[in-house]
């Protein structure tokens, strides 16, 4: 038995060890492309809509924090600094070793459809600590209190009656524990949790979190095909999802590795966004009604619906 327990304990520290290597890995390149938008393969009507950039133009404005994530970083859409009105919002978490710098053609897409994004440089945020604190920085710009300077151009501009999060691998993880296990964790209306680190492998690295706490709808997406995901297969993702007992939706996008799923279902992901946070009735056609899009996409496999 004792030797049985060792080799296990060394099989847990070479897939944890591989874990760190692959994540190393994955911070030294650009997490997506900056016009994935017009390359990746979409195939319904409603996916195709959404994969494409929105109707507005877009701003930036950051601002530097003595925090290891470094600044927190906003995307908008450039209307909002003379218009009189709010805004629905959408919160990053990074990946392992992706600050928000790797892959700011993503949170660009989202604002250029009405959002102001929000994300930091944080390269470890499974305890959702950066969403939090970007939450905390929202709502300071949303009261004219700004860093470093005190005339802010969000002044009542944010509308936290409309409030979103996403995130990718270990920010999959970081979206559970912001939503079930922050401060803030109420304000969120919504959630999608973009190829989460697996039960078993979180508990491994300290990133605990409990799906069985979700209160609000939310949407998983992983990848499939050319090995699997190998942060969550697709037995590891229905785990997740057979926990949940909200409204929830869960896809797995064919041939798609573990890295491009931070960007290839982005129809989808804007799709639930603009439906859960803006009422669109065109995007919520990909998962409601008669015939919802995302269940006869052929680039998808394993669709699950529990949506009331």
């Amino acid at each position: 038995m004792k030797k049985v327990l060792e080799i296990v304990g060394i099989a847990v520290l070479v897939l944890i060890a591989a874990a760190i290597v692959m994540f190393m890995l994955l911070s030294h390149r650009p997490a997506a492309p900056k016009n994935y938008q017009n390359t990746v393969k979409t195939q319904g009507d409603i996916e195709k809509k959404y994969m494409a950039d929105g109707p507005y133009e877009v701003s930036y404005h950051e601002d530097s924090v003595l925090q290891e994530f470094k600044k927190f970083e906003v995307y908008y859409p450039a209307e909002l600094e003379e218009k009189d009105q709010e805004y629905p919002v959408i919160v990053l978490c990074n990946g392992s070793g992706t600050p928000l710098s790797k892959y700011s053609a993503v949170a660009r897409h989202y604002a250029s459809w009405g959002f102001v994004v929000i994300g930091t440089e944080e390269e470890y945020s499974w305890n959702g600590f950066d969403a939090e604190m970007s939450l905390r920085y929202l709502e300071r710009l949303n009261e004219n209190e700004q860093i470093e300077d005190k005339d802010s151009i969000f002044y009542q501009k944010i509308d936290f009656d409309r409030v979103g999060i996403v995130g990718h691998s270990q920010g999959g993880v970081g979206v559970i524990n912001a939503i079930t296990d922050t401060e803030h964790a109420d304000v969120y209306k919504t959630a999608v949790s973009l190829s989460p680190t697996n039960k078993e492998l979180a508990h491994n690295l300290f990133w605990d979190y409990d799906a069985a706490k979700i209160n609000i709808p939310i949407l998983l997406i992983s990848g499939a095909g050319g090995g699997d995901d190998w942060v969550v297969t697709g037995e590891q993702l229905s785990a997740i999802y057979n926990d949940i007992t909200s409204d929830k939706a869960k896809v797995r996008r064919k041939d798609t590795p573990h890295n491009e799923v931070l960007y290839s279902a982005d129809g989808y992901v804007t799709a639930w966004f603009m439906w859960q946070l803006q009422d669109d009735t065109d995007a919520a056609g990909a998962f409601t009604g008669e015939d919802p899009e995302i269940l006869s996409n052929d680039l998808y496999q394993d669709q699950e619906l529990d949506i009331q």
